[in-house]
């Protein structure tokens, strides 16, 4: 023993929602590596080695349900991937309401017990979440998750942006209840990373940030960057860490917000919401997430027509 196996899974039990591909599939194939036993939930096909397979819809509650028992047992880190862009039906369901229901019932039935860890991905579409706070604390507050799906669908607000505030909002207000458990919670936002839904809105998901990568000197990060920090999360090394979303995005919004990196310095104080102005432009971008966007915006505005599986 070492004080360096806090940061392994050994002895532990991993779940994954979308860990077909992208960001799931290398925190899934990380946690493997690092000794965990991983249970992989995803719409798509899951072919990593390895790990069990478990059939998931995350737009369907009975899916959600049926998997979270089939799952059964003790699950010491839930690892929350999944998440698509604007265009796809169910949205609301595959990047919020989904994961929210699958955590609740995990806790309700102890399946997430004192010492487990919870990671969500967010985005750099969420930052600034505090300044919507006041509405999304209305969406937090239903816990059902037909009327939960109906807040985002009779506001028109099933998009992206929204999901991604959402889950800021979310990982900040359950940290005291759910540490009260034992459990924690975090998320990580990440920059622009190559995944296959990157790819698929190659042009704004990957265009985003061009100017300040090309001057660092960095490229968009791969799938396993941003798994290095979600594992890290949910592991006994991260136990001081919680109610916490990490900004994985190289700099970008540090550098931008503080002016080192100039260019960025507006969009940086849009995203956050420092302005009744800036404040108006992100609501006007949330509701026009369905038109196409040049690639000097984030992947938050960006549509697409991929169907509802994973990130």
């Amino acid at each position: 023993m070492s004080l360096f196996d806090a940061f392994r899974y050994d002895g532990k039990r991993v779940v994954v929602v979308g860990g077909a591909s992208g960001i799931g599939a290398a925190a899934a194939q990380l946690a493997r590596d690092a000794g965990a036993e991983v249970v992989v939930m995803d719409f798509a096909e899951v072919t990593l080695p390895g790990v069990r397979a478990i059939r998931l819809n995350l737009t369907e509650r009975a899916s959600i349900d049926a998997a979270v028992d089939e799952c059964g047992g003790v699950v010491h880190a839930l690892f929350s991937c999944a998440g698509v862009a604007d265009g796809t039906p169910g949205i609301e369901r595959i990047n919020f309401v989904g994961h929210r229901h699958l955590i609740d019932r995990m806790v309700s039935k102890e399946m997430l017990r004192r010492g487990s860890a919870i990671c969500l991905v967010s985005s750099l579409g969420g930052v600034g979440w505090e300044q919507s706070l006041r509405r999304l604390s209305k969406l937090l507050a239903i816990s059902d998750f037909d009327a939960a799906t109906r807040w985002f669908v009779k506001r028109g607000q099933a998009n992206y942006t929204t999901t991604k505030l959402a889950i800021g909002a979310y990982v900040a207000r359950e940290a005291f209840p759910l540490l009260k458990r034992g459990i924690r919670i975090n998320a990580i936002s990440p920059g622009a990373t190559d995944t296959p839904l990157a790819q698929a809105n190659k042009e704004t998901w990957l265009g985003f940030g061009t100017d300040y990568r090309d001057a660092v000197g960095i490229k968009p990060f791969t799938p396993v960057e941003q798994a290095y920090p979600l594992v890290f999360l949910c592991s006994d090394a991260a136990a001081a860490i919680t109610g916490t979303v990490l900004n994985s995005d190289g700099g970008w919004l540090s550098s931008a917000i503080t002016k080192s990196f100039p260019s960025g310095t507006l969009f940086a104080k849009i995203l956050l919401g420092r302005s009744l102005w800036a404040r108006l432009v992100r609501d006007l971008a949330s509701r026009m997430s369905n038109r196409p966007r040049s690639s000097g915006r984030p992947p938050s505005f960006v549509p697409t027509g991929r169907k509802p599986d994973h990130a």
